[in-house]
C-alpha cells in the first residue's frame, strides 16, 4: 500500500443539503463544533450557492462566523457552483478548500450547476486562479464518476479522459463521486487502480454513496486500489438532491472507522469525540 496518510473527510453539508425541514443555524453551529473536535482531516461544512437551489445552506456564512476553530486542526471545505460563490468563499480566511462538482454527464451538470461541461471547464480555470490568489486549494468532485442514469455514454475510459483533462488544467485534488450509488468493486478498482498510478501527483478521493448491504466492498475496493482519502457522513445521512428523487445515502462515517479499525490503520480520529458528535447528529437531523 501507499505510504500516504489516511484522510477521512466528514461531509455534514452533503448530509444536510437535501433535507426539506430547515435546520436552525444554532443547531448547525453546535453540530459542526462537535465535529471539529473529532480530528477529521477536513470538514465539508457548507456551500456558497443559490439559496433558491439549496435552501438548507442559505446560512453558511452565518454558521462560519460563529465557529470556534481555535482548538481544531480540521480544515474547512465549502462547495461552490459559480464564479460569484467561489469569490465569496475565497474571502473567508477560515476556509482552506473550495469544492466544485463537475460531472461527466452533460445532463447532470446542467441540472446540478446550471452550466454545460464546456462552461464548467472555463469556471474551473477561474476557480483555480481564485485559489492561487487566495492561498486555497480546489477539490474537484467528478460527479457521475461510476455511472450515468440518463442514457448518455459512460465508461471508465470516458472518466479517465475527463480526469486527464482536469490534471492538465492543474486541479490538485480529484474525488470520484458515486452520485447515484451505482459503483461496484470492479468499477471502483478499475478507475482507482488506473488513475492513481497514472497520476501520482494527484490526491484522489472516494466520495461513495451506498446502501447498507454493500458499503464494505466499496471501501475495500477503493482502499486496496490505493485510495487514501474517503468522504463520509455520520449515519449515512444525505445524498445529492439534484440526482434523483430517492436519495442514495452517503458512506456512513462509522462504517469507515470500523473498516479502518479492523485493519489497524491509523485514521487519527478521537473516538470519544466521535461518539459525542454521533449523538449530536441524532439530535440535529429531523427523524
Amino acid at each position: 500500500m501507499t505510504s500516504k496518510a489516511l484522510k477521512i473527510i466528514e461531509c455534514p453539508r452533503d448530509a444536510m443539503q437535501g433535507i426539506d425541514e430547515f435546520i436552525p443555524t444554532k443547531n448547525k453551529i453546535a453540530y459542526l463544533q462537535s465535529l471539529l473536535q473529532v480530528g477529521f482531516d477536513t470538514l465539508d461544512f457548507g456551500s456558497f450557492v443559490s439559496p433558491k437551489a439549496i435552501p438548507q445552506m442559505r446560512d453558511t456564512e452565518a454558521v462560519l462566523s460563529e465557529l470556534d476553530l481555535s482548538k481544531s486542526d480540521t480544515k474547512l471545505l465549502a462547495i461552490v457552483a459559480n464564479l460569484r460563490g467561489a469569490q465569496e468563499a475565497a474571502r473567508h480566511s477560515e476556509i482552506q478548500y473550495l469544492g466544485y462538482p463537475f460531472s461527466v454527464s452533460e445532463i447532470f451538470q446542467q441540472r446540478n450547476t446550471n452550466k454545460s461541461i464546456a462552461e464548467s471547464r472555463v469556471l474551473v480555470k477561474q476557480i483555480l486562479e481564485i485559489c492561487a490568489a487566495s492561498g486555497k486549494e480546489l477539490v474537484l468532485y467528478v460527479s457521475m464518476g461510476f455511472g450515468n442514469p440518463y442514457d448518455e455514454a459512460w465508461s471508465p475510459s470516458i472518466v479517465a479522459d475527463f480526469v486527464e483533462d482536469l490534471v492538465q488544467m492543474g486541479v490538485p485534488i480529484i474525488s470520484l463521486s458515486d452520485t447515484i450509488g451505482t459503483s461496484n468493486p470492479d468499477s471502483i478498482k478499475q478507475l482507482f487502480g488506473t488513475l492513481i498510478p497514472t497520476f501520482p501527483q494527484i490526491e484522489f478521493g472516494a466520495h461513495l454513496h451506498t446502501q447498507s448491504h454493500n458499503w464494505k466492498e466499496k471501501v475495500a475496493a477503493a482502499y486496496e486500489s490505493g485510495c487514501m482519502r474517503f468522504d463520509g457522513a455520520i449515519k449515512g445521512y444525505g445524498g445529492c438532491p439534484m440526482a434523483k428523487d430517492d436519495l442514495t445515502g452517503n458512506m456512513p462515517t462509522e462504517k469507515l472507522i470500523t473498516f479502518f479499525n479492523e485493519r489497524q490503520l491509523k485514521h487519527g480520529l478521537d473516538l470519544l469525540a466521535f461518539e459525542s458528535a454521533y449523538n449530536k447528529a441524532l439530535q440535529t437531523f429531523p427523524l
